[in-house]
């Protein structure tokens, strides 16, 4: 009888711990999935990566450029060839290089033809979708990039940022409704205006401000869509430049119904040869959709 009860005990002894041990181990796998995960879409400390992509002047295989989304960028996955156009610095910040090679986003382009670009095109859902854009007709956008222009060859022009138009239904083209420029150090503004009667909106109807000359310092500019307005802001400690935002177009005002998303980068205004490059350090990109 004693020994009977000896071994009950042992048995049911023995199912405790492996309930515990199994338990422990489970939980312990669940949590280490959900660590995963948290750190595989967390936020980079100054950009939050699911909200975009990076398209790098690369052949992607069928000849326009390489999407690089933000799992990749995340988890340092880029691979040699793109990593010589994008990659992050021992200050967390990251360099943007370009130059022409041909490959851009709508196809390959000839000399003197289209643009190359290394440029993070946003998601502000974070649902990585081209079809993830917001309208100008309701809520607030704002996006506040920082970043420091290293050099520009060539013609020394390259957009920083923008607000892009999207095709839209009813509505003809997809205009690059907003363009920043920087022009041998100079912050330009270059805007669509509404066009004639029945026209689209397109370069032909633009408009151009200069801002302030930043040069290759740190500046930070800020672009704002509220109640269908754009206005902008701009800071540069180095250079003493603190401009509040300021009224630039009434977009809604004047019919403008596309839908849109922001970009920011190193859009290089040169296709003349192969050779001449730009390139741009991003440090922080803060965007708000209200």
């Amino acid at each position: 009888m004693k020994k009977t009860y000896l071994t009950l005990l042992f048995v049911c002894l023995t199912i405790l711990i492996y309930n515990c041990s199994s338990s422990t181990t489970e939980e312990e796998s669940t949590t280490n999935k959900e660590e995963q995960i948290e750190e595989e879409e967390s936020p980079d400390e100054n950009i939050v990566w699911k909200n975009w992509y990076l398209s790098v002047p690369l052949n992607n295989g069928d000849g326009k450029a390489t999407s690089i989304f933000y799992q990749d960028i995340i988890n340092d996955n880029l691979g040699t060839a793109a990593s010589k156009y994008f990659y992050k610095n021992t200050d967390d910040s990251y360099t943007l290089y370009t130059k022409f090679t041909g490959y851009t986003t709508s196809g390959y382009s000839e000399l003197g033809g289209k643009y190359c670009r290394t440029e993070l095109r946003e998601f502000w859902r974070g649902v990585q979708s081209t079809t993830d854009n917001w309208s100008m007709s309701t809520g607030t956008h704002i996006l506040e990039t920082t970043l420091k222009v290293d050099f520009v060859e060539g013609n020394g022009r390259t957009i920083i940022a923008q607000i892009h138009g999207k095709e839209t239904t009813g509505l003809e083209g997809a205009p690059a409704t907003v363009k920043i420029r920087w022009n041998s150090g100079t912050i330009q503004i270059d805007y669509y205006t509404k066009p004639d009667s029945e026209e689209p909106w397109t370069s032909a109807f633009d408009d151009k401000i200069d801002i302030a000359d930043v040069d290759n310092e740190i500046f930070t500019f800020k672009i704002k869509i509220e109640n269908g307005k754009f206005y902008y802001g701009l800071v540069c400690e180095t250079k003493n430049i603190n401009i509040d935002y300021t009224l630039v177009y009434d977009y809604v005002g004047n019919g403008y119904g596309h839908e849109n998303y922001f970009k920011t980068g190193n859009y290089f205004g040169w296709h003349d040869d192969y050779e001449k490059a730009a390139q741009v350090t991003l440090y922080k990109i803060v965007t708000s959709h209200n």
